[in-house]
């Protein structure tokens, strides 16, 4: 039997399928078997080590493709754009699942843009001076503001920068970090975050961009019922979680500005960013691109965007005025090309054994 352009995606797609149909848990509700992993596979061997990988690669694969085109069918562009933006960034992807995915996701970015057209997401980052942030139960640590702290910023004469950002590649501009540091003036002083969490659930890292100023702190929190193994190589805000059961934790105090890559030792699929900014006036763009910083003083300022695609940071002056500025325009680059391998946490090429 041949196997088509998809390769063993496809087939485990059509295997998923079928599964899907077998399993339906009462009528027109389409769900499959389960999308939870490790896959009950043994391992008593180096080959049956391989073989799970593989196959847990494709069945996450296979996950994100269905689960984001279910999403998307019932409106929930969200979640849709989420699981595509996810499976874009699996490793080697066959280049013909983004091409038969991009249209779609897409399609997702621009729904999501039109009021109604999604799950309404957790307002962007907003942090001024020394104040708490809270945590989402479902999407960790997306940073809140409160109804009280914006009603005294707002008479203290404090206004908002908004706008959109476009651009980002096939990602799309989601994610990305803006923030602001004052030109005529002294940028206010940058206190850590509260309650920061990044989330190791079903090999995946969540949230996949975690935006905090500098001196914070981050607990790295396993979630799975599988070992996972968290560490950064980014200089000077590298780490090593080592090797943490479900339930464990580990916290790093971010002390540095800069992108801080985050990888799993031993699943090389994972992978996310924290991003560490040296002032308090930040934002995180929603998947359409929308972003708001409150609590602005009137003045000039020098915003400046990062995105995981880029290859370089986006950088232009800005004039805030006493309304504030609420129609600025950010475009970021998609250029930056993959890495010619996931390193594991000493810069090496993995091993075949890794990535189970």
């Amino acid at each position: 039997m041949r196997i088509g352009s998809l390769g063993l995606a496809g087939l485990c797609l059509a295997i998923g399928v079928g599964a899907a149909r077998a399993a339906l848990a009462a009528p027109g509700e389409a769900r499959w078997l389960g999308d939870d992993l490790p896959l009950p596979l043994t391992v008593k061997s180096p080959q049956d080590i391989g073989f799970k990988s593989a196959t847990e690669r494709q069945y996450l694969i296979f996950n994100l493709m269905a689960g984001g085109k279910l999403a998307f069918q019932r409106g929930d562009y969200a979640t849709a754009i989420e699981k595509w933006n996810t499976l874009l960034r699996v490793p080697l992807l066959d280049p013909q699942i983004g091409q038969v995915v991009t249209p779609f996701l897409n399609d997702a970015r621009a729904r999501a843009g039109k009021p109604g057209g999604a799950h309404p997401e957790p307002p962007p980052a907003e942090t001024v001076e020394a104040e708490p942030v809270a945590e989402d139960r479902d999407k960790p640590s997306e940073s809140q503001g409160h109804g009280g702290a914006a009603a005294s910023r707002h008479a203290a004469g404090l206004v908002s920068v908004a706008g959109v950002v476009n651009g980002g590649g096939q990602i799309g501009p989601g994610g990305t970090v803006i923030w602001l540091r004052r030109l005529d003036g002294a940028t206010p002083r940058t206190a850590p975050a509260a309650n920061q969490i990044v989330t190791q659930r079903d090999k995946t890292f969540l949230p996949h961009i975690l935006a905090v100023p500098v001196g914070t702190s981050v607990q790295f929190r396993n979630d799975d019922r599988i070992y996972h193994d968290v560490f950064s190589i980014a200089k000077p805000n590298d780490f090593d979680a080592g090797i943490r059961a479900s339930g464990a934790t580990y916290t790093k105090v971010f002390t540095h500005p800069g992108a801080v890559g985050l990888l799993c030792n031993i699943h090389s699929t994972m992978s996310a960013y924290v991003f560490v900014v040296d002032s308090p006036l930040y934002a995180k763009a929603q998947a359409s691109g929308s972003f708001a910083i409150h609590g602005v003083a009137p003045g000039r300022y020098e915003l400046s965007a990062w995105h995981e695609a880029a290859s370089t940071i986006t950088r232009k002056n800005i004039a805030v005025g006493a309304e504030g500025n609420h129609e600025v325009s950010v475009t970021v680059g998609g250029d930056k090309r993959p890495g010619p391998f996931v390193p594991d946490k000493y810069g090496h090429k993995r091993q075949p054994q890794l990535g189970y």
